[in-house]
């Protein structure tokens, strides 16, 4: 479909494109049927609304931004695995493009910050919390839309990333194509580089180093 899916950003046809089955998360099907580089190619194809949400919340968030924007067409991955319901997330956040979660830091200056999307949300909220227990001030991000982020004020995205916090980490379950813009060279990004396996979620996302663990890790690396 990404031929068709460039003519209609082209022609600022705001037409919505739902997609499912979004990561390796899809299971046993295998690596043809795992997307990786997908998010990172449709996020550099220009006037294309590249969302993926991590819940319910996230899912009627994008939904509504996906109606309201007639000129540009958009995309809503979404997962085929189940996901809770995150403390956190909003419809309104969504609008944004990236938003707090989760954060006990004080003015402005978290240790740390992860960045996630999707079904890794979880595991970056869950990462949070454990990192918490041990003492450090951590700021949870959920980034549905780079493109809608973009948008914002420069106001807007100091008070979501602070320029003066280097101490970042994402966690996405595709390609790390593109996180430096985010995370910068101080960073680092959790993901997947090469093609998927046949396996289940759950084991697969363990070998590839999806895993809360990894996240505390890396989080402990940059800090």
């Amino acid at each position: 479909m990404r031929a068709a899916i460039r003519i209609s950003a082209l022609s600022e046809a705001g037409v919505i494109y739902v997609m499912t089955h979004d990561s390796i998360g899809l299971g046993e099907d295998g690596p043809t049927h795992q997307p990786i580089e997908h998010l990172a190619s449709f996020r550099a194809m220009p006037n294309i609304l590249m969302l993926r949400p991590a819940d319910g919340n996230e899912t009627a968030g994008a939904y509504r931004v996906a109606v309201l924007n007639r000129k540009r067409p958009s995309i809503l991955a979404l997962s085929r695995q189940k996901l809770p319901n995150l403390p956190g997330t909003s419809i309104e956040g969504v609008e944004k493009g990236g938003y707090i979660i989760s954060d006990n830091s004080s003015g402005n200056k978290p240790d740390v910050i992860l960045i996630s999307t999707g079904s890794e949300l979880e595991i970056a909220f869950k990462a949070g919390e454990e990192l918490r227990k041990e003492g450090k001030a951590v700021r949870v991000v959920s980034f549905v839309s780079w493109e809608l982020f973009d948008d914002q004020s420069d106001a807007y995205k100091e008070s979501v990333l602070p320029a003066a916090v280097t101490a970042r980490v994402s966690i996405e379950a595709g390609s790390t194509f593109g996180w430096q813009k985010l995370i910068g060279s101080k960073g680092k990004a959790i993901g997947i580089d090469h093609f998927g396996a046949s396996a289940p979620a759950g084991k697969i996302y363990k070998e590839f180093g999806l895993t809360v663990e990894a996240v505390i890790a890396a989080a402990k690396e940059v800090s």
